[in-house]
């Protein structure tokens, strides 16, 4: 058999690891041919986001209808929003004591941080752009009420889109059978429709993989990652402990083996890593969780799109060390009040964040802000971004995942194989 042959033999996720190993360390190789193949790449995300507003309009709907009992309704509700509100809390609180324990920005040198200060001026220019103020609590609940649906999923606003798609969804039972039924019937086709272009699509998953890593590595090379090698390892190293510590515990309290969840998952973890997007990676997070681990469906659909757009434990680290790093670089002092408030704004700031590329870049500037360190810092961590980007978001999508498990158990809809049970003691 051929190399060729024996590569196509091999399964779906170990092709993207594959794709996405050969992508980092070919890309500096390819050079200027690894930034014109980029757009193969893109193109793949962009078939994704596709399927992602009819795919989450459908199952959302379907899911709140399907439940039938407001009540029921409101009980998942609460227990998904205070799954999410806890999670990021502590991720928040372990990227404070990882960077206050270990000092990532201490001993910068004084020429390293100018020249990337000058570098990357520009860059940091553009992030800041898109960030003008810092909503309150009241505007963020107004802007989550949508005055045109259609505006809301043509601008993929997640948060508008789930508002109305409950709300539908809701409406839907409270008129008669005979009526529901069949916009019911529409929407189960609509959903069943996108799983099959997923699967379709997932088919050259490892060929965009490939073009989005190449072209990344080729971009930055290795250069400024050994420059910020500390922070990025405190950083990373905080997500992997979170990932190894709370994730494995909620899935025993959910019955589920650690084990097991990560055989089935594995490839939408690394699906999410590569991609840095948790827009992209919803419809294959849905197709594993409804089929591989035994979501019901009517939880799926309503945990995993609230999940990737308001569940956002990778980026709280991140946001965390970052502030530290950055405040440490200056050689601003952070007292308990300022690490408070950097947990309770950073969590905040992760409500409402759209889960694209880059964002985490964004809400760090609202935690910047509120706490009056110079916005300039973040052209020191914008070099090693991607890198951090497709290490918070593999994160954050596993939050949603175990989210839905245990939330799925607590309501007895949770159908997984005899071999995911939690071995007897």
């Amino acid at each position: 058999m051929t190399l060729l042959g024996k590569i196509r033999g091999m399964q779906l996720h170990t092709q993207i690891l594959l794709a996405l190993i050969l992508g980092a360390v070919l890309g500096p190789l390819l050079g200027d041919i690894a930034l014109a193949i980029k757009p193969v790449g893109d193109a793949f995300i962009n078939l994704l986001v596709m399927i992602v507003v009819p795919l989450v309009m459908a199952s959302l709907i379907v899911g709140t209808a399907s439940l039938g009992d407001l009540r029921k309704l409101g009980r998942i509700g609460m227990k998904t929003v205070g799954f999410y509100l806890v999670a990021t809390a502590l991720a928040v609180a372990l990227g404070l004591v990882a960077a206050e324990t270990l000092n990532p920005g201490v001993g910068l040198d004084e020429e390293v941080k100018a020249s990337m200060l000058a570098d990357y001026a520009g860059v940091t220019a553009e992030q800041l752009e898109r960030v003008t103020e810092k909503p309150s609590i009241l505007d963020l609940l107004v802007r989550i009420i949508p005055r045109n649906p259609f505006r809301a999923m043509a601008e993929t606003n997640f948060l508008q889109i789930i508002f109305f798609a409950i709300l539908f969804g809701i409406s839907l039972t409270l008129i008669a059978e005979e009526r529901r039924r069949p916009v019911l019937d529409f929407l189960n086709g609509v959903n069943d429709a996108m799983i099959v272009l997923v699967k379709l699509v997932m088919r050259v998953a490892p060929y965009g993989v490939f073009a989005l890593i190449a072209a990344v590595a080729a971009q930055f090379g290795y250069g400024v990652l050994l420059t910020l090698l500390k922070y990025v390892l405190v950083a990373v190293g905080a997500m992997a402990v979170f990932t190894v510590t709370f994730y494995p515990i909620c899935l025993r309290l959910s019955g589920m083996s650690p084990l097991f969840f990560l055989k089935k998952y594995y490839e939408v973890f690394v699906f999410a890593f590569s991609t840095s997007s948790s827009n992209a990676t919803l419809p294959l997070n849905l197709q594993v969780s409804e089929e591989e681990l035994g979501v019901s469906t009517e939880v799926a659909s309503f945990v995993l799109p609230l999940g990737a757009t308001v569940n956002m434990n990778g980026t709280a680290i991140y946001q965390g060390v970052s502030t530290v790093f950055i405040a440490q670089v200056f050689g601003i002092d952070l007292g308990a009040m300022d690490l408070l408030t950097i947990v309770l704004t950073a969590t905040l700031a992760s409500i409402g964040a759209a889960g694209v590329p880059g964002i985490g870049m964004v809400t760090l500037t609202i935690v910047l802000s509120q706490l009056g360190i110079p916005l300039e810092g973040i052209a020191l961590v914008v070099g090693v971004e991607r890198i951090l980007d497709m290490s918070r978001t593999a994160v954050n999508v596993t939050g949603d995942t175990v989210c839905a498990i245990w939330v799925a158990k607590t309501e007895g809809e949770l159908d997984m194989p005899a071999e995911g049970a939690v071995p007897a003691t």
